[in-house]
């Protein structure tokens, strides 16, 4: 039995959550069913933490490199992850590989600059490029099938977008601490 007052939630216990979790918009209540529909509402719920974490920030928070020689940042990650929603594009398709969004590898976090405009169109490049794997991905619901010149399965390139958002979440949970101090789910 707890001795706190009823109207005191989560959040008010523990102060550092991101968000109250009656509230929080990654909680959706009943999990989904199936196997498919599980990796996806795990890869949805990654990245809606990667937006919390870059919420309420400017153009140079987002932009500010971690720990030099480190080019890592909020906007790199931003821009990074719709880089690698290209490549898993790539990978689904059989023919000619779309070309980098950012130029040469390593563009993504090396040019992050503090520009607003900069920030406007690496989230537009992330929406554009998740809504495009998705679609690509949604043409293949036999997770075992294999798919592209590599022969891999879906199921393989379902977990490893999830890894690849869950390892950079874990960047950007130290990433925001690192501008102001906020931590938490």
């Amino acid at each position: 039995m707890s001795d706190q007052p009823a109207r005191w939630t989560q959040a008010t216990v523990y102060p550092d959550m991101w968000a109250d979790p009656d509230d929080d918009p990654r909680d959706k209540g009943v999990s989904p069913d199936g196997e498919l529909a599980t990796l996806q509402d795990f890869l949805t719920g990654y990245r809606l933490t990667l937006r919390m974490k870059c919420e309420g920030l400017d153009a140079e928070q987002l932009a500010r490199r971690s720990v030099p020689p480190s080019t890592m940042s909020l906007l790199g990650l931003v821009r990074h992850l719709a880089e690698v929603e290209r490549d898993w594009r790539n990978w689904i398709s059989g023919g000619d590989p779309l070309p980098k969004l950012y130029g040469r590898r390593d563009a993504d976090f090396e040019g992050a600059a503090a520009e607003q405009a900069m920030v406007d169109a690496a989230y537009a490049d992330l929406e554009r490029e998740q809504a495009a794997t998705d679609a690509a991905l949604a043409e293949h619901p036999d997770l075992g099938e294999r798919v592209g010149k590599d022969e891999i399965a879906i199921r393989e390139l379902m977990v490893h977008r999830i890894e690849e958002y869950a390892r950079h979440c874990g960047h950007a949970d130290l990433l925001r601490e690192c501008i102001d101090g906020r931590v938490g789910q």
